[in-house]
């Protein structure tokens, strides 16, 4: 959606559609912050009343680490080893969203949620079409590889948004020696 907006391709007039493309990055935020708890029902539900109509990031986000202190996703660089033809992961740069950002963007693209204040300055709207293609690059960046740990398991996961041009997710489990794996 954000992309069909942001190439001109959408139907909606300019200041609607960088509210719904804004509407839709805070939405993918929202998923990105409670992905660690989906597999786990009961810290999801009890997370989730907590702070459905969180507006304040920095509270969604304390909340969620009280849960699962490795709730954010960690952007990774698989690279294939030279000289052994290993593949490892190594950690990417600074080109992704990273905490402090997406509070910074959760809080910016809500502002764009609600009528702006007549007797203030209004909505830059000039910033929005600026920063949505960057920090939609960031949230690519962030997850196109990255790790999780899901609340409740020992396992760390690696999670692949696409492989060779196969956009169907793969994720790789990675357990302590001698504990069992999680299933899934």
């Amino acid at each position: 959606v954000i992309d069909f907006f942001l190439s001109g391709k959408g139907q909606a007039l300019n200041p609607p559609t960088l509210e719904s493309a804004t509407l839709q990055l805070r939405k993918v935020l929202e998923l990105i912050a409670f992905g660690s708890l989906i597999a786990n029902k009961e810290a999801y539900s009890a997370v989730y009343s907590k702070v459905s109509e969180a507006w304040n990031a920095g509270n969604l986000l304390a909340e969620l680490e009280k849960v699962n202190p490795k709730f954010y996703p960690v952007p990774v660089i698989q690279e294939q080893d030279k000289q052994t033809g290993m593949w490892q992961h190594k950690a990417r740069g600074s080109d992704y969203l990273t905490k402090a950002d997406f509070k910074e963007v959760y809080g910016r693209c809500g502002v764009m949620a609600h009528a702006a204040n007549p007797f203030g300055k209004g909505v830059d709207y000039v910033y929005y079409q600026e920063k949505l293609p960057l920090w939609r690059g960031q949230i690519i960046n962030l997850l196109n590889a990255h790790q999780i740990h899901l609340v409740g398991s020992s396992a760390m996961y690696v999670v692949f948004m696409t492989v060779h041009g196969n956009d169907r997710v793969h994720w790789f489990q990675f357990a302590p020696m001698g504990k069992p794996l999680d299933g899934g």
